[in-house]
């Protein structure tokens, strides 16, 4: 997925904690922000996790410590319903619904009982080969996450896109790994394909970011690339956005003091709006790479620049060496650019101190 701006997605998540009231005033601030989409997640707990499965340390920290993990999700899912009234919440305030599923029936849900435009895969099921494969046998674009990932695990990814985009029979790493390198495989992804840049950790420490991985991302596939932010504050998604994301996704709340395992490395309404805002005078600014005068620079030519006068007196028919003249402002003559061939000609006139050289005045 790509588009002349940065594409911004207000990553609400499970911020709603299980609230459907809160879910919609979520998705009202993320459009008052300025975001073009709001983002949730699809799952059922019993598909997700097992009853055993630990919370990650910062979920620890964030929620209470004594529940699993499938305690904590089960009580943040969004079921059909709840679909439906936000997704309605989400046209009356001009903004795109997103979801992120995390199982094969909620990527049927949102792929073919809501028809979203695309699909986001977060990065912890980029090697969950028979979900790649079921969404991209939906023929719905991708976004997908690289959070944790190698080079070649994105690669492999890619692989199970590209098969289930062209439908191939008998799915084998081997067949991923062959069409990948297609023609066919090789334009389906280019169409259908983009890659966020991630670094999996609440809030990620600025030093493990590493933006540049962003350039080796694009130079490795080919695809658009942009960048999921889960550092605090907005410098590094800022920072994203100016080394060329197409695709920014912040985490983002009400409040940071809410209970739930990821307000506090999420951004508050004023925050975020702060970063659009930030963004699109960025893309402003990024420009079109030509370098010639801006149209507002043109007119503090004639100030900035200087033109070639006479630093003393010379009489008519007197050499123009350069003893006698120099460059001071405003630009309005002879460019001091010509100032070592100046010295071949001789006066036609006489010239006070500080009076403009003209080729006219010259023989």
């Amino acid at each position: 997925m790509t588009t002349n701006k940065t594409y911004i997605i207000a990553e609400a998540g499970v911020n709603h904690n299980g609230d459907i009231n809160l879910a919609k005033k979520l998705i009202e601030a993320a459009a008052d922000a300025g975001a073009d989409a709001v983002k949730f997640q699809t799952f059922k707990a019993d598909l997700l996790v097992s009853p055993q499965a630990i919370k990650a340390e910062y979920q620890q920290k964030t929620t209470d410590a004594s529940e699993s993990q499938y305690e904590m999700l089960k009580k943040l899912e969004l079921d059909k319903n709840a679909h439906e009234i936000l997704i309605d919440h989400c046209r009356k305030f001009n903004i795109q619904f997103l979801s992120t599923p995390f199982d094969n029936e909620s990527a049927e849900l949102l792929s073919a009982v809501f028809d979203l435009p695309f699909i986001k895969i977060p990065s912890g099921e980029i090697t969950n080969a028979p979900l790649l494969l079921k969404i991209a046998q939906t023929g719905k674009p991708v976004i997908l996450s690289t959070g944790m990932s190698t080079l070649g695990e994105i690669e492999d990814a890619l692989g199970v896109l590209a098969f289930g985009y062209l439908k191939e029979c008998t799915p084998s790493l081997h067949a991923f790994r062959k069409v990948l390198f297609s023609d066919e495989g090789q334009v389906l992804l280019k169409k259908k394909v983009s890659l966020l840049h991630c670094t999996t950790e609440y809030p990620a420490p600025v030093a493990e970011v590493n933006l540049k991985a962003m350039d080796t991302l694009v130079n490795a596939f080919g695809l658009p690339v942009g960048f999921s932010d889960h550092t605090n504050g907005i410098a590094i998604a800022l920072a994203a956005v100016a080394r060329g994301a197409s695709i920014l996704e912040k985490h983002f709340t009400l409040n940071k003091s809410l209970p739930g395992p990821d307000h506090k490395a999420s951004l508050e309404p004023t925050e975020f709006k702060e970063m659009v805002s930030s963004i699109r005078q960025i893309e402003k600014a990024i420009g079109t790479g030509h370098k010639l005068p801006s149209p507002s620079e043109i007119k503090n030519i004639a100030i900035a620049r200087k033109s070639l006068v006479a630093s003393c007196r010379i009489e008519i028919g007197e050499r123009l060496s350069s003893e006698k003249i120099t460059a001071k402002r405003p630009c309005n003559g002879i460019s001091p650019m010509h100032f070592m061939d100046i010295s071949e000609h001789k006066a036609h006139k006489s010239f006070e101190k500080d009076e403009l050289i003209t080729w006219k005045n010259l023989i």
